[in-house]
């Protein structure tokens, strides 16, 4: 498990409740690694911020068999390096990044897409 203070996905059927049942949703999947550790923090910071607190905010190890189904995403299959971070809109797949990204490019991506 990713030692974070986010909602960890382990299961499908986790990751199913959260897209189905939460209106905007931000998954990162990734490991604890350099390019991975700033996503996290950004997200733990703006799960707390007023007008970014409309979206759920959740990670997945990277190297579970859950993973698959944000690795296998038609979105990703061009991606090599970590995070892969998919934003969900009312359970489809509206943007999806990788690799490191700053907090103001996380929320640019939250006002463009998750509203």
């Amino acid at each position: 498990m990713l030692q974070t203070n986010l909602t960890h996905i382990e299961t499908g059927e986790e990751f199913d409740n959260i897209v189905k049942n939460d209106k905007n949703v931000m998954i990162c999947c990734g490991r604890m690694g350099p390019m991975c550790v700033p996503v996290y923090e950004a997200m733990e910071e703006l799960e707390k911020e007023e007008g970014y607190d409309h979206v759920k905010y959740v990670d997945m190890e990277f190297d579970i068999p859950t993973a698959s189904l944000i690795r296998n995403l038609p979105e990703c299959s061009a991606f090599y390096g970590l995070p892969f971070v998919v934003y969900f809109q009312n359970g489809e797949v509206v943007k999806a990044t990788t690799s490191i990204q700053s907090k103001d490019q996380i929320t640019e991506i939250i006002d463009d897409y998750l509203k």
